[in-house]
């Protein structure tokens, strides 16, 4: 077995967590450990209040096993962020071993060799040091943000995140790093990573010509631009008010942060040629993704986003869409693959973003066209992902192929 201690609810958006624990359970039984909850959960944050229903310890895909700690109020105030993480690594050992026992051969595939022989390792991806949940098991760090530089949008000391990520640093049997960035950070401190990006599931998006059209997304008389996604301090709304102003349809897929520019956000969304869908599953994304022809990146420049690899820009060439991003380092690496300079657009100017937009709208997407875009995606899947990880889980070397383009 594999424990995953998640930077992200499972029953939350189907990021990068939920993503590599579903395709790591294909091969090994996982038990996902969603980031704590406390009884003021729900309180100060409602949308997760859901945390407080159902079982502690539920199945929740092929493979795949879920608990949400629960854990004392004021979880991450100084000294109690230490109480915090023994609370949650205690929940992760003891659940492991109650789930060997309850199923056994059913978890590890019919002999009870995937439970019932215990934890294989254990994948840390989150700020949290919990790489000593289970003694004598192979860990691995996982970093997919740069929390350090991103600690004010978390809300934690910034000097805290820095000392848990060296700490944990110094002491896992591997790391893995989510951008080339990122690889770049740890090896002037002088650590050894394995770049395992995000991915995409292009399989969700094979039938998308078949969705049928979302009756809240009006048929607009032109080709219209999408965004999915967190509308948050990460977002250059700035560009999305230029493609607004030039009269394009726009369609914006996700839930928009309230402290995030209100008033500019509430005039952006109120204009006749602007469409906001809110919050939606990663289920129906095929539907609303059939509604436009180009899809957006348009993440600012600053130090938390250039070490972020946005899933976004795979999802949309999944989808057959067009994809216009942000100069971030990963939307170069995926661009020195073949035919990725000529599918994904790169700006680093609103001018050149905005003409960018134009000229994909102008561009018919003609099958070939398409099925390029989805062949693409197709090379950066979960699954491969998910590989890279259990071998770093299970010592066994990453082909550089699978880290790096081709030349």
């Amino acid at each position: 077995m594999i424990i995953y201690f998640a930077g992200t609810p499972y029953d939350g958006v189907a990021g990068t967590d939920r993503q590599l624990a579903e395709r790591l359970g294909d091969m090994h039984p996982v038990l996902y450990v969603d980031p704590p909850v406390s009884l003021l959960t729900p309180l100060l944050r409602p949308h997760l209040a859901s945390a407080f229903r159902g079982s502690s310890l539920r199945r929740e895909a092929d493979g795949v096993w879920r608990i949400r700690p629960r854990v004392l109020p004021a979880m991450y105030r100084p000294g109690m962020h230490h109480v915090t993480a023994m609370l949650v690594r205690r929940a992760a050992r003891r659940t492991a071993r109650r789930l060997a026992r309850r199923v056994g051969g059913a978890a590890g595939g019919g002999d009870g060799a995937g439970v019932g022989g215990g934890v294989a390792g254990v994948v840390v991806a989150t700020h949290s040091d919990l790489l000593d949940a289970v003694k004598g098991t192979r860990t691995v760090l996982y970093v997919t943000d740069d929390l350090v530089a991103g600690s004010e949008l978390i809300g934690l000391p910034r000097q805290r995140v820095a000392a848990a990520r060296d700490s944990m640093a110094a002491r896992a049997s591997a790391i893995a790093v989510c951008s080339p960035l990122l690889r770049d950070q740890f090896r002037e401190r002088g650590f050894e990573t394995t770049l395992v990006p995000n991915g995409c599931a292009p399989e969700a998006y094979a039938a998308i010509e078949d969705e049928a059209w979302p009756r809240d997304v009006p048929r607009f008389d032109r080709p219209a631009v999408g965004f999915a996604g967190h509308i948050n301090a990460r977002i250059d709304l700035g560009l999305l008010e230029a493609i607004a102003d030039a009269g394009h349809p726009l369609v914006l897929i996700g839930p928009h942060d309230p402290g995030h520019h209100p008033v500019r956000f509430r005039a952006l969304i109120g204009r006749p040629n602007v469409y906001w869908a809110g919050r939606r599953s990663f289920a129906e994304l095929p539907a609303y993704l059939r509604t436009i022809r180009v899809g957006l990146t348009p993440y600012l420049l600053d130090d938390f986003n250039r070490a972020s690899f946005p899933i976004k820009t795979l999802d949309y060439l999944a989808a057959g869409r067009a994809v216009v991003s942000t100069d971030l380092p990963a939307t170069r690496w995926l661009r020195d693959f073949p035919d990725g300079r000529e599918l994904i657009r790169s700006e680093s100017t609103p001018r050149g973003f905005l003409r960018a937009v134009e000229e994909e709208l102008a561009a018919e997407p003609t099958p070939e066209l398409v099925a390029r875009r989805r062949a693409y995606a197709a090379g950066h899947d979960w699954g491969c992902r998910a590989r890279q990880l259990a071998r770093l889980v299970h010592c066994d070397p990453v082909s550089p192929a699978l880290e790096e383009p081709a030349p």
